[in-house]
């Protein structure tokens, strides 16, 4: 028997029918654990039909309760983030499938290899950030010193950003974005989205206030245009998250596009995860 064709993992898109068909249907193969992560995450294979990829597997069965997220699970919150990204056309999302596995239903996310050496994220010396680069805030840099945190002043990242305002993405962080040797941004990492009040905490701040492209408000009226009642992602997304996480994520694009801009932190609470990486 030929050894099966592996799909290299940052070479497969997030919209090749090939990796969502290799991810619901392949056999599963636990490999290790990845130990950072704060819920059971298994970095495994997955083989189908002479073709193989690296995966993540996040089991339900190894998630830890959160009383603000009493509804559901967080699996079914990452394929719901799923399937808002692949409705904007824009790919932010590998592709994420709910399953089951060896411990049970769980997601099953393509394995992305990054680009180390891109630079994202940077703790500057300065009052403002220098060009190529958006202020996120002040942070602690150690020995009572504090310094500017800035992000990249990067379109990938700006669509990132209105993303996870309509998914109201609690936990944005920096180790949760994956740049590709291809060009291609990643965004991870997305089982507490999606609640029906706001709770939006990013790292993504820089255009704050500010309008939103032309591209994004095209892309809204279209993903607003889906999220109709009885359309095709508020079909999807009712099999995945309560009516009313599907009513509010529908509220969440109609003030985007009523406001032309994006959103600015309330106040309410603290607007950057903690912590920020």
């Amino acid at each position: 028997m030929s050894a099966p064709e592996r799909i290299p993992p940052g070479g497969v898109t997030t919209t090749d029918p090939a990796a969502a068909a290799l991810l619901a249907r392949g056999e599963l193969t636990v490999r290790g654990r990845i130990r950072d992560a704060s819920n059971a995450a298994l970095y495994c294979t997955v083989a189908y039909e002479g073709r193989e990829a690296a995966c993540v597997y996040k089991p339900v069965a190894g998630e830890r309760p959160l009383w603000d997220f009493p509804d559901g699970t967080l699996a079914q919150r990452e394929v719901a983030a799923y399937e808002v990204s692949e409705a904007t056309g824009w790919g932010l999302v590998p592709p994420t499938v709910l399953r089951e596995g060896p411990y049970g239903e769980g997601m099953c996310q393509l394995w992305i290899e990054t680009a180390p050496e891109t630079e994202l994220l940077a703790l500057v010396d300065a009052e403002e950030p220098g060009p190529g680069w958006r202020a996120i805030g002040f942070a602690e840099a150690g020995e009572g010193r504090t310094a500017l945190l800035v992000h990249a002043d990067d379109e990938r990242l700006r669509r990132l950003a209105v993303l996870d305002a309509v998914i109201n993405n609690a936990d944005r962080k920096g180790g949760h974005l994956l740049p590709t040797a291809d060009g291609r941004l990643y965004g991870i990492d997305h089982g507490v989205t999606f609640n029906a009040e706001n709770k939006l905490r990013t790292l993504l701040w820089g255009w704050a206030g500010e309008p939103l492209t032309g591209e994004a408000v095209d892309v809204l009226k279209a993903l607003r245009g889906a999220l109709e009642p009885g359309g095709r992602l508020a079909v999807t997304l009712a099999g995945l998250i309560t009516p009313a996480e599907v009513d509010a994520t529908r509220a969440r694009a109609d003030a985007l596009l009523a406001s032309g801009k994006h959103p600015e932190p309330s106040g309410d609470w603290p607007a950057i995860p903690w912590p920020p990486v």
